[in-house]
């Protein structure tokens, strides 16, 4: 039972760091990619200003908000599945202490 909870924690782990690469990913594309693509993106004018300047203002941070809104709800999500497991394993270890033995 106990190395059961260990490769289901190892998941776990594996999980939050493959979800930590996506949005540093993600975070890099945002920020490299739109200064890398400002003088393409300079032609296409929105609200009188043009589009990098947007981007590199406003869109790069509302990004970044964003991957902390996703970073936030993932590990709690993946946390509450652990305290689950947990609680269901020790729930089976409870019940096996509880039989008679004999």
């Amino acid at each position: 039972l106990h190395t059961a909870y260990r490769r289901q924690r190892q998941m776990c782990i594996r999980d939050s760091l493959k979800l930590k690469a996506g949005l540093l990913l993600l975070w890099a594309l945002v920020s490299f990619g739109a200064t890398y693509f400002a003088r393409d993106l300079q032609v296409l004018v929105f609200g009188g200003w043009p589009l990098g300047y947007w981007i590199a203002a406003q869109g790069a941070v509302l990004v970044f908000i964003g991957i902390v809104v996703v970073y936030g709800w993932a590990m709690n999500r993946f946390e509450r599945q652990d305290a689950e497991r947990l609680a269901a394993d020790a729930a089976a270890l409870s019940d096996d202490a509880n039989r008679p033995h004999g």
